[in-house]
């Protein structure tokens, strides 16, 4: 253990955080200032839903594409330059989106949007792990609250610009402005450097192992880390797909109760996001991402074998508690993996996680199209299970440790 640690984190690491979280918070804000003018775009562009739709599909594919980027990117210019110039990148993509005249320039903005996005969201998480290293406990789950939180205050913005009737263009351009001067500022104050600066200093064991390439045992924790974070976005998706959808449909709830569920399952989410290092500081990711798998299976469970708006609700909520800490756990864990070059445990973790995304809507889809959607959701109890069963590949101890980069290869 450093010095630095020891001694609690330093004045530069604090700046640091603060850079961090804005990232994550202008990131999390530019994406939901868009969507609630969807229908606005939709009607100017005099779209069907089926053209729109595949518009729209653009941005997780470019998601997809764009992620395999990440890790070259990062070593090319490091995660800070990496993660606040592509704010200023996704903002200047989405200002576009006021100007196209047709569907796929709509889809194309769209693609280079979702790929930009992806490189962000890998670079925002390298650094915060940078700085977590650095202060030697758990700060990584408040970073993904705070990105929340942007995504409540975009969908917020927007949604206030559309009642107003505030010109498209002049809000996405007010809105990328204000975010890519504070992802810009943002820069100043984080961490110089190497990508491994803050690993470097010998530990009581020796020197960290150099990174050098993939390994058998590496690529099978990288398959179970992805499959924990493809869980996260299954259940995340559940609330935002389906969740009204099975309030409306199966339990005869009205319009306005039924978008309570998706709030139900983000505002949970949230919270256990915002106070989860702390429980993760004194019982372990493992245990408490583990933990909080069996109560998104329970809770869910319980949701889908006495349905009712109040039981539904709940369980929604519980699911969103349960994971809360599940995609920071694992990526943070793919970051420690030996081994692999820079930045390239965190991309395919975070590209499997958008597999997930992409994947999860028809696959649910197809069950309630064959059986019910209330066999449909039953997929958030086979993540919570899984996230059970799985969950033991996570690390379990406090970040700063000499155990973090000695992954037993028999955990998997």
């Amino acid at each position: 253990m450093t010095a630095a640690v020891d001694a609690g984190p330093t004045e530069q690491a604090r700046r640091a955080r603060v850079a961090v979280a804005a990232l994550f918070l202008t990131n999390g804000a530019l994406f939901s200032n868009v969507v609630p003018r969807y229908p606005e775009i939709k009607e100017a562009l005099d779209l069907s839903n089926t053209l729109f739709g595949t518009a729209v599909a653009a941005g997780p594919l470019g998601a997809l594409t764009g992620g395999l980027f990440a890790s070259a990117a990062i070593r090319r210019f490091r995660s800070s330059r990496t993660g606040a110039i592509g704010i200023a990148l996704i903002a200047a993509a989405f200002l576009l989106v006021a100007a196209v005249p047709n569907w796929w320039l709509l889809a194309l903005v769209l693609l280079v949007a979702g790929g930009a996005d992806a490189i962000v969201d890998v670079a925002q998480n390298a650094h915060g792990l940078r700085v977590q290293r650095l202060y030697g406990r758990s700060i990584v789950n408040s970073f993904h609250g705070l990105w929340s939180v942007g995504a409540v205050l975009g969908g917020l913005m927007g949604s206030a610009a559309a009642g107003l009737r505030v010109s498209l263009g002049v809000h996405l351009a007010v809105a990328g402005a204000v975010f890519s001067a504070v992802a810009l500022i943002a820069y100043r104050f984080m961490l110089p450097g190497a990508e491994d600066a803050e690993r470097a200093a010998p530990t009581e064991t020796g020197p960290v192992p150099a990174r050098r390439s993939f390994t058998w045992p590496a690529v099978r924790m990288l398959a179970a880390l992805g499959a924990l974070a493809a869980f996260g976005a299954l259940v995340e998706d559940a609330g935002a797909s389906w969740g009204a959808l099975f309030l409306t449909d199966y339990l005869s709830a009205g319009a306005a109760t039924a978008g309570l569920a998706f709030v139900a399952l983000q505002v949970a989410m949230t919270v256990g996001r915002l106070l989860g290092d702390r429980v993760v500081d004194r019982f372990g990711q493992r245990t408490v991402t583990r933990a909080g798998g069996a109560l998104a299976a329970a809770g869910m469970g319980l949701a889908l074998t006495w349905p009712s708006v109040g039981t539904a609700l709940a369980g929604f909520a519980l699911a969103g508690l349960g994971t809360a800490t599940l995609v920071p756990a694992a990526m943070h864990t793919a970051d420690e993996l030996p081994g692999l070059p820079h930045g390239a445990g965190l991309t395919i973790v975070s590209w499997l996680l958008r597999v997930g995304f992409l994947l999860s809507p028809p696959l649910v889809g197809l069950v309630a199209d064959l059986t019910s959607l209330r066999l449909g959701l039953l997929s958030v109890v086979v993540a919570g299970v899984g996230t059970l069963v799985l969950g033991r590949v996570l690390l379990n101890r406090a970040p700063d440790t000499k155990h973090d980069l000695a992954v037993p290869e028999a955990a998997v």
